[in-house]
This record gives C-alpha cells, sequence and structure tokens, in this order.
C-alpha cells in the first residue's frame, strides 16, 4: 500500500510536501480550482524544484479549465523538474466548474482531453479540433530542454458516477476515488471500474486505484460536533458529488443510499439569483464546515466516507481496503495530519 497527502493548492504547500517525503509519503496531490485555490502548476512547480522523490500530481484538473495542448505543456515543463515523478490526475471538473456557476465537462470532452494529452506527452503528431477546424499538432521542439517527453506521465481519471468510473476504468492508467473508505462505497465503484476495465480488455490488477479521504484520530468520548468540524467539509463534498453522479438513485448501494442522496441540495439556494447564488455556496469549499450541513454529516456517513476511528480501527480499514483492491490511500490535511498518520498507520503497518 502507498500513501499520499493532498493539498488545496497554495504556493507554501511545498514545505508540508517536504516533510511528508521526509515521513515516507510516496505521493503528493494538488487540487486545480481556480476561483478557490492557489494555480496547481505553479504551486507544483515548488514542490518539485524542493522534492527529490515524492510523486506529485493534480487531484484533478478537469478538460474545460485549459485546452489540452495547455495541459500537456505544463505536464511536460513539471516533467523537466521532477522527472518520472508527474501524475497527470484529470476528471469532469466538478469544484472548478461549479464555482464559476457552471456545470461539468461531458464525458466525451474529457475522453478527448486525455487522447490529446496523451499524444503530446508520448511525442505523437495528434488530430485537435475547436469548433469545425480540425488540425494535426505535435510538440514542436521536444529536444529544447523545455520539455521533457522522456519520462512517462501516467493519466488517472477521477470519477464518482457509474458512467465517469466505467470510462476511468476503460482509459485510465490509474482511478482516483473521492470518500469510497466504507465497503459499500468502494464494491460499488470498482464494479463499475471493473466493467469498463473489461471493456478495454485490461484487468484491475492493471489499474492503479486511489482513495483520497479525510483522516481524523478520535479522543475517547469526542461528540459528534468535534468530528464534524474535523471532516465535515469532506463528507459533505464527497457525498454531494456522489448524489449528483447519477440519474437513478437506485444505481446507488441501498444501504447509505438515502443518505447520500439527502446531500443532493447541499450546496444549492434556489430562492437566490442563479447569476451569483455559487459565490455564497462554493465560499470556504472543502475548508470550512457549514452549519447547514450538520444534520447531514451523521457518524454513520463519517464512517463510511473517511479515516476516522481510533489508530487500531483505521489500520484494519486501511488493510480491508487493500484487499479490495486500493493500491494508495490519501489524506487530507497538514503536518499534523501527515506525522499522525505516518506514526499510526504507516509505521504499524510496514
Amino acid at each position: 500500500m502507498d500513501f499520499g497527502v493532498i493539498f488545496l493548492s497554495h504556493v507554501e504547500s511545498y514545505k508540508d510536501v517536504m516533510f511528508a517525503e521526509s515521513k515516507g509519503f510516496s505521493h503528493a496531490w494538488f487540487g486545480d480550482s481556480q476561483m478557490v485555490w492557489g494555480d496547481v502548476y505553479q504551486c507544483m512547480a515548488l514542490c518539485a524544484a524542493k522534492t527529490s522523490t515524492i510523486k506529485l500530481g493534480t487531484n484533478v484538473t478537469n478538460p474545460s479549465s485549459r485546452i489540452a495542448p495547455v495541459t500537456a505543456c505544463n505536464f511536460a515543463t513539471l516533467n523537466v523538474l521532477a522527472p518520472g515523478r508527474v501524475i497527470m490526475g484529470i476528471g469532469t471538473g466538478n469544484t472548478a466548474r461549479r464555482t464559476l456557476g457552471m456545470p461539468a465537462a461531458k464525458l466525451a470532452e474529457l475522453k478527448s482531453h486525455v487522447e490529446v494529452c496523451r499524444g503530446l506527452l508520448s511525442g505523437a503528431t495528434v488530430p485537435y479540433q475547436e469548433g469545425d477546424r480540425r488540425r494535426m499538432i505535435r510538440f514542436l521542439d521536444p529536444a529544447s530542454g523545455m520539455i521533457d517527453l522522456k519520462h512517462p506521465v501516467p493519466v488517472y481519471i477521477a470519477g464518482s458516477g457509474p458512467k465517469t468510473l466505467e470510462l476511468a476504468g476503460e482509459i485510465g492508467d490509474g482511478v482516483i476515488l473521492f470518500g469510497t473508505v466504507g465497503d459499500s462505497l468502494l464494491g460499488y465503484t470498482m464494479s463499475h471500474i471493473r466493467r469498463g476495465a473489461e471493456r478495454a480488455g485490461k484487468r484491475m490488477e492493471d489499474l492503479y486505484i486511489v482513495v483520497v479521504t479525510a483522516f481524523h484520530l478520535t479522543k475517547p468520548g469526542e461528540k459528534l460536533a468535534a468530528l464534524q468540524q474535523a471532516v465535515g467539509p469532506l463528507v459533505a463534498s464527497e457525498c454531494n458529488i456522489f448524489a449528483l453522479s447519477v440519474t437513478n438513485p437506485y444505481e446507488l448501494p441501498g444501504d447509505i443510499r438515502d443518505d447520500l442522496m439527502a446531500f443532493k441540495n447541499a450546496y444549492r439556494t434556489p430562492n437566490t439569483p442563479i447569476e451569483t447564488r455559487h459565490l455564497e455556496l462554493y465560499t470556504g469549499y472543502c475548508a470550512e464546515f457549514k452549519p447547514e450541513h450538520a444534520p447531514l454529516v451523521t457518524e454513520r456517513m463519517i464512517k463510511e466516507t473517511t479515516l476516522t476511528g481510533t489508530p487500531a480501527e483505521l489500520r484494519a480499514r486501511v488493510a480491508k481496503m487493500q484487499a479490495m483492491g486500493v493500491r494508495q490511500v490519501t489524506i487530507a490535511g497538514g503536518s499534523r495530519e501527515i506525522s499522525e498518520f505516518a506514526t499510526h498507520i504507516m509505521d504499524e503497518m510496514r
């Protein structure tokens, strides 16, 4: 099992990434949402220059914020700073798009973006289309030293809904899951990934599965309100994405279906002007716990979607996740969470 840590992109993130590397974490991931966090590629470049072994990836970028040649150039440039340590994590852009009041990208757009990026990063000449105009493109001076196409950049697809998960299994080198800690959600997502993988003639063993989640060590007698403050922002985000990812609620696992669907309107205010409602809803996204989410973020959903519990409970849960096919567990947090997770989970499981 590998272990990673995810950050809300900040130019100071490199300090925690250096610390995570010293503690044995294998991966550092960075959110890409331009309206709430810093620019992901500038933050990753600083981390690349300050570290030597830890792998660095977007978690996740999307096909709408930048055209595919720009995305590919970003990764090829990072590859100069951290050759062989760069991962392209990409999804449909839940946060990046909804903080603009816009819908997530379509799966066809995601697939096309990946195909162009993958081709360019392999040094190929690939078709690129804008509107009705279709042209062939490639990096024109790959030997300049400005970019690195020699070291492969794996592509991991993030997904929560059935169709996205199947596409991830079909075209991804890896798959990024959010909050799939409990057996129900993990089994549900794995079944759809497997369906996509089989469609492409791949085995599940061919895919590198990452689960991103919150982490909190409980104290004796700790109340629900304290747990909500510790992990509630990520629980609300993860569950909202699952609720919005299905057209038919009965596609979700039956034992937690109602709990998940309760989050469907967690970030909606239908009585406010459509032009501005997202500005209030997504302020402090993934960083601050909103009081209106308190009735939704129950102890059950905290257990289902986060690593919250005693060290022994969490080690057992991580071992179960590994047995179900997870190759990496990534936690959100800073130096305290990194230190606690390394001491009580990673060191004890080695």
